[in-house]
Formats: structure tokens, C-alpha cells, sequence
């Protein structure tokens, strides 16, 4: 029996026993986890040094097979192939023991989850026993204060009345304090007895867990052991087999198997010379003549060569008698093209007949020459892909190894160089399958100097992605225009309101938003407002606050802190048709604290653990918290909600570090997590869009309607500083615009400020933005609009924080969205 650690160590001033228990046992499945992630790494480590010692077996194998030394590789093939065994199966063992700790984390998570609702009652009589004395220790000092007062008023000889009324506040200030008093020994009696049971039934699972951890790392350690035992009998077996090849073995297989023979060469005697024979050998021999087609060679001219020509036949190393005779001078040599190809005589068929092809090795009729008939096909031109593609497989069979290019639109130069042929031109392939992600993130329309002059707008990746333009693969590439859009009016501006706007969200009755609160302390005004951005990619992870300096903490007080949820939306709208519109929304959640909450951390070396809980998480699809600070609760069965507690020691000394590198700031901010929030379409972006083009060569009239949706939001608020970008291309010489817009002539791109957006505007939020072009060199190619706003005050999921158990209060929390890639397209 071990002695009952947590009954006596686990009490205290401010009884915080119960939540640190608590948290312990949570951790518990925490390090199960972990334990599972270390044998996996494990495995994958054993797994890539497994597969490392194959691949060394097979070099091994493929070593040089010559040489003495060949039979050895032999031995360290096999050797090596073994070791590569042993850690495979070492591999399988692990991988068993990794499901073996899965099912263990599934089984703690659902004890963890029966003991959360078992302590209840003890969670309740502990909240119970401090919030009695808080209220005793009020009601203590009301008592003194009021003693002190008759006591003083009884000294000084007060009036009866003030002595009575004195005597009458001291009455009651006596019955609350004792009431309390009571209150206090009866709370403390049932918590006393809950956190005994309580305390002894987290000790239970601690043991239980610790003995099945240690169950675990020893079943690894077995596996190992045996795995080493494995290799070192591999090893064995290798020192005996090199201590098996000796070096008179290695010499007698070499012997064996490269042999050449054991006869020795035998002796030879001196010979005369034979003069008889060597004479007949000098005679010169008669050759046969090889002459050309067309020549007929002289009967009387001699036979023998000439000296030159024996001596340059000599030169090539060839002895006499070796090459026939070529009647260079009187050859007929035959006319060639441009490209270096024979020029074909005209013959007819009797001549064909009579120059036909034939070879007599045993003709002795010198006056005839030898005939041949030789016939080269011209090159056709290509005037198909059929005759192309041949050409290209008769060139590949013929040449092998050479590249061709696929364009082959005429004959192939004669001296075309095999660097000419290597050079293969392959076309760019047109991809038109974009992802939502691709889609989403190849364009950023909005430069950083969009708030500022009209010429200083940046370049737009949107006036490159044309829609009638390939592009490469990852870029945006919109269909061709639908047939059935409206068309556009040619002539003046006020034509374009003829067309019919393509969406009117369903209205749906909405209660205005409740006024916010006002912040309750002065710290709370401003500890968020300066690192909020415009947009998720801009937020930094961590950042010091200009705000008002935060007044003295103490550790008897609540600590505050501020939380700010920033959202950014990204859109896609593509012509009149809401289904083709793609939507993405992702969010941060970042938390603030003041400077003094550092000293109250580290003075204390137990704090109390901050934990908050998220509502409205089932509109999250993912939630991705910052995994060196947070804690999440895996065994929650409600979706709506996601339970978070700190590690507190990390907490504690990231602000220390973040502090002594701003030692100066009011403020240090802290991204605890990031999440992406379900999309519906388009009623998920919270201002719809629809762009019209009409391009002619003189002129483009283009249309951007826009309509407020209150229901994408989950308290509505107005759009803040809505601007629009386009950029148009052919030449623009004038533009009419309603409204008023800028026009930057060096960019080529217009700039519309339509300022606040909301359901009070005009038409409840519905309008349009109109503009005409004359161009110079038309027509326009539409390219991409892109859209930016922002909103103070709400989010678009919806998701809430509120704080749990005692400790902290929540001082302020900011909420905004803003758009990131907010783009329509005709």
C-alpha cells in the first residue's frame, strides 16, 4: 500500500489542490500520447536505417566480382542482408506495441471522462468553501471595523443616539460574522470529506496509470534487448565466417575459376631460310580493276598500279594487292542539289533493265565493268501529322539515342547538327484545373500603398491572369464568358443599368446588435488595437500594445487579461452564377497581458491555471492551437464547445523572455490559436459581387454589382473602407465612372473608395459601380477585380471565449474581420 501522498500534500491557503489534481490527471493521457509518438519516431528511425542497410547490401552485391579479394563481398552481403532483418522486425514489434498504447490513450480518455463527472460534487464544494471565505474574510473585517468604531465612540463620551446606532451596526456585523462563521465549518466539513475521497481516487489513477505506463517501456525494452541479441549474433557469425576465408582459400578460387592452364610453352629450334619460295612470294600479281559505271577501261592499258598508288595503299597500313584501282580523273562524278543530295538522271525502263544490280565474283571478263544501281529517295515535305508522326518514328528506330523536335513542318537540313536535334521544344501545357487553395492564393491585388495616392497603387497580379490567356500550372485561369450573360449597351454610360442584378439574398429578420459594454478598468481600452491587422497573413504572433500603462497587480486580485479574435475572408466569385463561388475564412485568437501579470507569475510558484472554454466550435472545421503554451481536453462529447487550460511554467517564462526583450512595453500579445471556419458559399461572405465586361475595340463598359449580407455575420456590422481594383488594359484615353474613381494612367488600373457598407445604407446595402473606357488600341482584356473592407466588432463565425474557474477576468475582447483575396471575375 503506497502511503496517501495526495491526501496530505494537496490542501493549502487557497485550496487549489482539487485543480491542480485535476489537471495532473489530464496530463496523464497527455504523456500516453507522447509515449506513442516516441516509439513511432522510433520505429521510423529503425524502419530508414533498415532500408539504408538493404540498399547497402545490394552495393555490396554489385561490387567488382574480379580480384582475389571478390568472395569476401560475399560475406558482408549476407552479413548486412541479416542486420537489415533484425531491424524489420524490430520495426513489426514496435508498430504492435504503438496499437497496444493507441487503445491504452482511448481507454484513459474514457476513464478520464467517467472520473471528470464522479468529482463533481467535489468541484462544487470547493468553489463552495472559497467563495465562503471570501465572504468571511469581508465579514471579519466589517466586524472589527464596527467594534472599533462603538469602542472609539464609548472612549470619546458620544451621544447616546450615535452610541445605540453604533451598538446596532456592531449587532448585526456580530450575527453576520458568526453566520458566516458557521457557514464556513460547514462547508469546510463536506470539503474536507470530498477531497479526501477525491484526492485518494486521483491517487488510484495515477498508480494505475504509472504501472501501465511502465508495462509499456517495458515491453520496448524487450523488444530492443532482443534485437540487439539478433545483431550481435549476426556479428558473430560474420567474425567466424572472415576467420573461415583464408588467404589460401582466397588464392585457390581465384586459381580455379581464372586458370588459363598448367602447360608450360615448349622450346623452338632455328629453321633455314627457304629461297624458292620467298622468290615466287616478290612476283607482282595482276589485280582486278574496279571502275565506275560508264567508263570502259582500256584493254591495253597495264595491268600493274603505279608506284603512288602502292604507296599510299601502303600508307593506310594495307598490304598490296589489298584495294582494286579508281579511276579518279575520268570518273563521272555526279551533280549535287543545295542540300548536298545527288541529282537523279533521267533513265527509262530498258535502261533501268539493262543497269540492274548484279555482282559475278567469279567473272573473269575484264572488258565489262561491275555494275550498281543505286536509287535515294528524296525527302517528302510534311503536309500532315499522320506523315509527321511517321517520319518522327522511322528517324527514332534509324538514330536511337537523338532527341527530335516535334515540329517538323518541312525536310530535315542535311547538316543539322545533333545539338540542333537534342533541343526538344516541349509546349507549356494549359492547366485549367485549379484548386480552391491555388485559386485563392495566386493573386494579391492589393498593394501596400492602396490607402495612399492613386499613382503609388501597387501592381496587381490580377491584371496578369487573363482569362483568355494559358497560364502555367497554380495560376488562376477563369472558363470562357458564358453564352447566356447579359449583354452590355453600347454607346452611353447609363446603359449599363439595364441589366438585372444576378442575386438578391433572402432577407432575414435580424435584431440590431446590443451596444458594447464599456470597459470596466482603465486597461483595458486599448491593449489589442494596435497589432490587429487587416488580415490573418498579417497578424504577427507576437507584439507589444501602445496602451495605457496597466496599474499595480496583486496576487490577491483577479488578474485581467484581453482576448482579440481577428478573422480574414477570401472570396472567389466567378460571372452571375453563386455556386462557382469558392470561399475561405480562417481566424486567429490572440490573448494580452499586462506587465505586472509577469512579477505576480513568478512570485508565485503554484499560480492558478487559466482556463477558458470556446463557444459556438461547431462552426469551426479545424482549430489549431499553439501547442507549446495550450492544453485542449480530447474527451469532450460536446461539439459546441472546446475546453483550454495553459501550461503555466511556459506561460510564465515566454512573457518573461518576451519582457526582456521589450522591457518597455504595457503589453505583450500572444497567439495562442488559429482555426478555419465552415463556409456555405456564398451566404458566407458578407458582401456579394458580380462583374460585367463589355469589350469592343473602341471602347469597354464595365459593371460591378455588390449587395450587403447581413447573414454571413454573426452580429452585422457596417463594411469599413470598401475600395475596388481593376486594372484595363488597350489604351484608355478617358473614363467615365459613377461613382467618381481614380484612374492611374501609369498602372493602368482604377480605384474606386465606396466607403461604409451596411444594411442603413442606401438600398440596403445594394449598389453598383458603372464605368466607361474609350481605348486607343482595344479591345480590353477583362481581367480580375479584387475588393477590400474591413469590420469592427464581429466575426464571421461566431465563436465566443469565456473564462473558467477563478483567478482571471476578462477586461476586454476585440472582435474584427477583414478580407484577404477578395476577387469576382466576368
Amino acid at each position: 500500500m503506497i502511503t496517501p501522498y495526495f491526501l496530505e500534500n494537496f490542501w493549502g491557503e487557497k485550496n487549489n489542490g482539487f485543480d491542480v489534481l485535476y489537471h495532473n490527471m489530464k496530463h496523464g493521457n497527455i504523456s500516453s500520447k507522447e509515449l506513442s509518438d516516441f516509439i513511432r519516431e522510433r520505429a521510423t528511425i529503425e524502419e530508414a536505417y533498415a532500408r539504408s542497410m538493404t540498399k547497402l547490401a545490394k552495393s555490396a552485391g554489385n561490387f567488382s566480382q574480379l580480384g582475389t579479394f571478390a568472395p569476401v563481398w560475399d560475406v558482408f552481403k549476407t552479413s548486412t542482408d541479416k542486420l537489415a532483418s533484425c531491424h524489420l522486425e524490430l520495426v513489426r514489434k514496435l508498430q504492435e506495441l504503438i496499437k497496444e498504447v493507441q487503445k491504452y490513450v482511448d481507454e484513459q480518455a474514457k476513464a478520464h471522462k467517467k472520473t471528470k463527472e464522479e468529482v463533481a460534487s467535489t468541484l462544487e464544494a470547493v468553489q463552495s468553501i472559497q467563495t465562503t471565505a471570501q465572504a468571511l474574510a469581508k465579514s471579519k473585517e466589517n466586524y472589527n471595523a464596527k467594534s472599533l468604531e462603538q469602542e472609539r465612540l464609548r472612549k470619546e463620551g458620544a451621544a447616546q443616539r450615535d452610541m445605540d446606532k453604533a451598538g446596532i451596526k456592531t449587532k448585526k456585523a456580530t450575527e453576520s460574522y458568526k453566520s458566516y462563521v458557521e457557514k464556513y465549518a460547514a462547508a469546510k466539513s463536506e470539503f474536507e470529506q470530498k477531497m479526501a475521497e477525491t484526492a485518494q481516487k486521483f491517487q488510484d489513477i495515477e498508480e494505475s496509470h504509472i504501472v501501465h505506463m511502465k508495462e509499456i517501456i517495458q515491453s520496448y525494452t524487450q523488444s530492443v534487448d532482443e534485437t540487439h541479441i539478433q545483431i550481435g549474433e549476426v556479428h558473430t557469425e560474420f567474425v567466424r565466417n572472415m576467420e573461415n576465408t583464408s588467404v589460401e582459400s582466397l588464392i585457390q578460387k581465384l586459381s580455379e575459376s581464372k586458370g588459363t592452364g598448367k602447360e608450360r610453352p615448349g622450346p623452338i629450334e632455328f629453321e633455314e631460310c627457304n629461297t624458292a619460295i620467298a622468290t615466287e612470294a616478290a612476283k607482282p600479281r595482276k589485280r582486278k580493276t574496279f571502275a565506275i559505271p560508264g567508263r570502259r577501261k582500256d584493254k591495253d592499258t597495264d595491268s600493274t598500279e603505279s608506284t603512288e598508288v602502292e604507296a599510299a595503299n601502303t600508307a593506310n597500313g594495307a598490304p598490296p594487292a589489298q584495294y582494286g584501282v579508281m579511276d579518279f580523273q575520268n570518273a563521272n562524278v555526279p551533280q549535287v542539289d543545295a542540300d548536298g543530295f545527288c541529282i537523279r538522271p533521267e533513265v527509262n525502263e530498258n535502261d533501268a533493265k539493262e543497269n540492274s544490280f548484279y555482282s559475278s565474283s567469279d567473272s573473269e571478263d575484264e572488258d565489262e565493268p561491275r555494275k550498281f544501281h543505286v536509287e535515294i529517295k528524296p525527302v517528302q515535305p510534311n503536309n500532315g501529322t499522320h506523315q509527321s508522326r511517321a517520319t518522327i518514328d522511322e528517324l527514332k528506330a534509324s538514330i536511337g539515342n537523338l532527341t527530335l523536335s516535334p515540329s517538323t513542318s518541312g525536310p530535315m537540313r542535311r547538316n543539322q547538327s545533333s545539338d540542333e536535334l537534342g533541343k526538344t521544344r516541349v509546349p507549356t501545357p494549359y492547366n485549367d484545373r485549379v484548386t480552391n487553395n491555388d485559386l485563392l492564393s495566386s493573386l494579391d491585388p492589393f498593394g501596400p500603398a492602396l490607402g495612399g495616392s492613386s499613382s503609388s497603387v501597387s501592381s496587381s497580379a490580377a491584371a496578369q491572369n487573363r482569362p483568355t490567356t494559358p497560364l502555367t500550372a497554380g495560376a488562376l485561369v477563369p472558363p470562357p464568358r458564358p453564352s447566356s450573360r447579359p449583354k452590355l449597351t453600347v454607346g452611353k454610360l447609363t446603359g449599363i443599368n439595364e441589366i438585372v442584378r444576378p442575386f438578391s439574398p433572402p432577407k432575414m429578420a435580424s435584431s440590431s446588435p446590443p451596444p458594447a459594454a464599456p470597459l470596466a478598468r482603465a486597461e483595458s481600452s486599448s491593449s489589442l488595437s494596435s497589432n490587429a491587422s487587416l488580415s490573418a497573413s498579417n497578424t504577427p504572433t507576437v507584439g507589444t500594445s501602445r496602451g495605457p500603462s496597466p496599474v499595480t497587480l496583486s496576487s490577491q486580485d483577479a488578474l485581467p487579461i484581453a482576448v482579440a479574435f481577428t478573422e480574414s475572408v477570401n472570396a472567389y466569385f466567378k460571372g452571375a452564377d453563386p455556386s462557382k463561388c469558392i470561399v475561405k475564412i480562417t481566424g486567429d485568437m490572440t490573448l494580452s497581458f499586462p506587465t505586472g501579470i509577469i512579477k505576480v507569475f513568478t512570485s508565485n510558484p503554484s499560480p492558478a491555471v487559466l482556463t477558458f472554454k470556446l463557444r459556438n466550435t461547431g462552426k469551426l472545421e479545424q482549430i489549431l492551437p499553439n501547442q507549446q503554451l495550450l492544453y485542449s481536453d480530447a474527451s469532450q462529447s460536446d461539439s459546441n464547445t472546446k475546453d483550454f487550460w495553459f501550461n503555466m511554467q511556459a506561460l510564465t517564462a515566454y512573457l518573461r523572455k518576451a519582457s526582456e526583450q521589450s522591457p518597455t512595453a504595457s503589453y505583450y500579445n500572444v497567439d495562442i490559436l488559429k482555426y478555419q471556419v465552415l463556409s456555405n458559399g456564398i451566404q458566407s461572405t458578407p458582401l456579394n459581387l458580380a462583374v460585367y465586361w463589355k469589350c469592343t475595340p473602341s471602347t469597354t463598359d464595365l459593371r460591378l454589382d455588390y449587395h450587403y449580407n447581413p447573414q454571413a455575420m454573426a452580429c452585422p456590422g457596417p463594411l469599413l473602407n470598401t475600395q475596388v481594383l481593376v486594372s484595363v488594359d488597350g489604351g484608355v484615353t478617358s473614363m467615365q465612372s459613377l461613382p467618381n474613381a481614380v484612374w492611374n494612367s501609369e498602372q493602368n488600373k482604377s480605384l474606386w473608395k465606396l466607403g461604409e457598407i451596411s444594411d442603413k445604407s442606401e438600398n440596403e446595402g445594394a449598389g453598383s459601380v458603372r464605368a466607361k473606357f474609350e481605348l486607343s488600341d482595344g479591345p480590353t482584356t477583362p481581367s480580375t477585380l479584387a475588393v477590400q473592407f474591413m469590420s469592427e466588432g464581429s466575426t464571421l463565425s461566431g465563436v465566443e471565449m469565456d473564462l473558467l474557474g477563478t483567478g482571471y477576468r476578462l477586461s476586454l475582447n476585440k472582435k474584427r474581420f477583414a478580407t484577404g483575396r477578395y476577387m469576382a471575375d466576368c
